[in-house]
């Protein structure tokens, strides 16, 4: 059974581990995506042995599951800091660009619904 292998242990996808903590991964949605994935696997897998477990056994696994939970958290955490970071640069970077270019700004806005009237109109 996976979940009694120990909650130290990566599911191997990364997250959850220290030394990820700091960089996050590029594929933000496929890790998280694994992670949610794994998890409910093992509750999936809990619950389908639980009748054979003894008191001991349960109480060691839900203290497991507790840790699990706790890793899927920093890792929804992580990505959600690292989209958030990424969307406060391109604001800035939008922002000094558009003050630095204001016509050139008001020209791409001018073509992008330009673009997008003529999408809707076909329609």
């Amino acid at each position: 059974m996976r979940i009694q292998s120990g909650a130290s242990e990566s599911n191997g996808n990364g997250f959850g581990s220290p030394a990820d903590s700091s960089s996050p991964r590029p594929n933000h949605r496929a890790g998280v995506s694994r992670e949610f994935h794994n998890l409910l696997a093992d509750f999936e897998q809990l619950i389908s042995q639980t009748t054979a477990m003894t008191a001991e056994d349960l109480a060691r696994v839900k203290a497991q599951l507790g840790d699990r939970i706790t890793q899927a958290k920093a890792s929804l955490d992580n990505v959600g800091g690292a989209i958030g970071e990424r969307a406060r640069r391109s604001a800035a970077v939008t922002n000094e660009y558009v003050h630095d270019e204001p016509w050139k700004a008001i020209g791409i806005g001018a073509a992008i619904g330009l673009l997008l009237g003529v999408v809707v109109a076909r329609r």
